[in-house]
């Protein structure tokens, strides 16, 4: 495969300014995933629910949801093993419809929970299988997996077998050997979740650092952290029973959620009667259909008086340089609200003081229940 080629399908060797030169040179090769009006059902349970959705080329897009919401179901149906009593809707990756192509045949670079390494081969071999089924000469299966290796900083660790490795290499390792093929997409499902706290850190910051080295490859990542998501997403898929719940930049999911499920589920949210957010001279007072969600950072502790909701600290919990203080409102006995402030920062927070609450009105948003 020749430069132009590998510049053309974002992967090992590309580059910003290599990309740069392609777009002013001629039309942008198609690229990216578009799935139109797909649904799958496992017995009388619809998993996907006439879900349709389109992913740049060069996207990292991480599908977000609890457990048995669809999306490794998603996953999977892009990687081609799904295998379900009934399913219908279509695939295109890279311009190719691929939705009755075998999953050998589609160029999709895999990273599942489990590294599933080969214990008896060493780090380059285990990198290599895949060139060696498809009959890549030696020569240049010898550059690409050092390429690959090099790309996830482990070039120097051909030679040692994956006993010998912590977790994390062994991820990364598995990862050298899903994108050494050159994929048209790479698909990552719960790549964090065998990591510990620390570990798991350093690692999505790792993936991260490499979408930005390679910014043509498109990316889809499964996950059900929420860290992962704001951190790695240009965009996130947040779904609910088999359907979309929101899709949108993590910002966007943050700061203007569709619901009170989506406001949630990416972060702590006090979600409050209109009524009691907004004094009588706001036009969202009397709103009744919806809610006011205001997230616990927005919140300031001042002296009682001086701000808009009031009422007693009930808790406060230490993180570090963050205390967590739930207060309970006089407007809303029996319902806590959340407070997020940095340490040494305004007022010292004390069980059982009054204190009242001050906000933005702007930091308020109102979203249906």
């Amino acid at each position: 495969m020749n430069s132009a080629s590998l510049a053309h399908r974002g992967t090992l060797r590309v580059s910003p300014q290599s990309q740069d030169a392609d777009d002013a040179a001629g039309p942008v090769v198609p690229g990216g995933v578009q799935i139109d009006h797909l649904s799958v059902r496992f017995g009388s349970r619809i998993v996907l629910d006439d879900l349709s959705l389109s992913i740049r080329r060069g996207e990292l897009l991480t599908v977000l949801g609890r457990s048995g919401c669809g999306k490794t179901t998603l996953l999977r149906f892009i990687a081609g093993f799904i295998n379900a009593d009934e399913s219908s809707g279509t695939l295109s990756v890279a311009g190719h419809d691929l939705t009755h192509v075998p999953p050998h045949k589609r160029n999709l670079g895999l990273l599942f929970q489990s590294y599933a390494l080969f214990p008896h081969l060493s780090v380059f071999e285990n990198v290599a299988f895949g060139l060696r089924a498809r009959r890549i000469s030696s020569k240049e299966i010898a550059r690409r997996v050092a390429d690959a290796l090099k790309l996830v900083q482990l070039g120097d660790a051909g030679h040692v077998m994956p006993a010998q490795l912590s977790g994390g290499m062994q991820q990364r390792v598995a990862l050298a050997r899903a994108l050494v093929i050159e994929p048209d997409v790479l698909l990552l499902d719960e790549p964090l979740s065998a990591l510990d706290a620390n570990l798991r850190a350093s690692v999505r910051s790792e993936l991260k650092a490499l979408h930005e080295r390679l910014p043509n490859l498109t990316i889809i990542c499964v996950t059900h952290d929420q860290d992962d998501a704001l951190v790695l997403s240009d965009r996130t898929l947040l779904m609910r029973d088999g359907r979309i719940a929101q899709l949108g930049t993590p910002q966007q999911l943050y700061d203007t959620p569709n619901d009170a499920f989506v406001a949630r589920y990416l972060g702590a949210a006090n979600l409050l009667p209109p009524h009691v957010a907004f004094g009588m001279d706001d036009v969202r007072y009397s709103e009744r259909e919806r809610l006011a969600c205001l997230r616990p950072e927005a919140l300031r502790l001042v002296p009682l008086g001086q701000g808009q909701l009031h009422g007693a600290i009930a808790s406060v919990e230490w993180y570090g340089a963050v205390l967590s203080v739930s207060v309970e409102l006089d407007a809303m006995p029996g319902e806590p609200v959340l407070v997020t402030t940095q340490r040494g920062h305004g007022m010292t927070p004390e069980k059982g003081a009054r204190v009242s609450l001050r906000y933005e009105a702007d930091d308020v948003v109102l979203i249906k229940p």
